[in-house]
């Protein structure tokens, strides 16, 4: 498909909704997360069939969360700050496995976008940078939802052991600002229980 053909898929248009707003970011997630789920031959979870851990905490995870099912609130979702453009997705049902990384060199950056995103994000720039801004912008999103997952993605098979599901734990007050808080994080300290933000910030 398309560019065009992929933005006009109800997949597509629920990420932008979701994230706000159509960047390459979003973009490459979304390619990252299909090309994922394809390879592990899943289904968008429902509950917590399949995990998802993502390197990044950029526009790129949004689009993951949506496509995958995978949240924060259900547990499946993790997220490890390693700076790069890659996803895991795991199946609790197989046991498989697999990583979606951007490929070094694929996507190069652009000189006149990054200048233009600086200058919009500093509140620099004026009605004809801005409005060029998006327009290179929206080009970039296009440009990397044309590429075939082969040429933007190095995909492999992983096997790790798959994180525990998520718990519902009773909660008890915090000794000292008297909060509830899950039984399982409040700490022990000088014969209270507190809760973790009154241990790092007593």
């Amino acid at each position: 498909m398309s560019a065009q053909q992929i933005m006009d898929t109800t997949e597509f248009k629920r990420c932008r909704e979701f994230h706000g707003h159509v960047c390459p970011g979003l973009s490459m997630g979304f390619k990252a997360a299909g090309a994922a789920l394809e390879r592990l031959k899943a289904n968008r979870s429902e509950d917590e069939e399949i995990v998802a851990i993502v390197e990044n905490n950029s526009c790129y995870a949004d689009a993951v969360q949506v496509l995958t099912g995978c949240t924060f609130g259900k547990g499946n979702f993790i997220y490890e700050d390693h700076g790069k453009m890659a996803l895991t997705l795991l199946s609790r049902k197989t046991g498989q496995g697999v990583r979606v990384a951007l490929r070094p060199g694929a996507f190069a950056p652009d000189e006149e976008h990054l200048a233009l995103l600086r200058k919009v994000m500093s509140g620099n720039a004026d009605e004809d940078e801005t409005e060029r801004f998006h327009a290179v912008h929206l080009k970039r999103s296009c440009d990397l939802l044309d590429m075939s997952d082969d040429d933007l993605f190095v995909v492999n098979e992983v096997k790790m052991e798959l994180p525990d599901k998520a718990r519902i734990e009773p909660s008890e007050p915090c000794a000292k600002c008297g909060e509830p808080t899950m039984r399982t994080r409040l700490e022990d300290k000088d014969g209270m229980k507190l809760c973790r933000a009154c241990v790092e910030y007593p």
